[in-house]
């Protein structure tokens, strides 16, 4: 099975988010959302400003924001959902991610 970008949700406060950051970044810039190995679980999310996609980045597009996601990562991330949230604890992406079996208290680690 292959995993597209459009397997992948983001959130309205999610895309605001991306958007507000990638407005003061080069024309063309994207946000990146990568799975790494590391992390109290095994994986940890990563979330970086990229100057451009890369040729084989999968391209997701909602409300303004752009989202590149690498080949590698993108299977781990099939039906997952990215939101931003601003409450007691602080502001962050957050993945729900359905394929994760167990996650770090933080939320930032997983193991599949």
């Amino acid at each position: 099975m292959t995993t597209a970008a459009s397997d992948i949700a983001l959130t309205d406060q999610a895309a605001r988010r991306i958007h507000a950051i990638l407005a003061n970044e080069s024309p063309g810039a994207v946000f990146r959302v990568s799975v790494e190995g590391g992390g109290c679980s095994g994986f940890q999310y990563h979330f970086a400003v990229d100057s451009a996609p890369g040729a084989e980045d999968a391209l997701l597009e909602h409300a303004g924001a752009r989202v590149a996601i690498d080949p590698a990562s993108i299977g781990f991330l099939a039906g997952a959902s990215i939101d931003f949230v601003d409450d007691l604890m602080g502001q962050s992406f957050r993945v729900v991610n359905p394929n994760a079996v167990s996650s770090c208290g933080c939320g930032t680690s997983f193991s599949v």
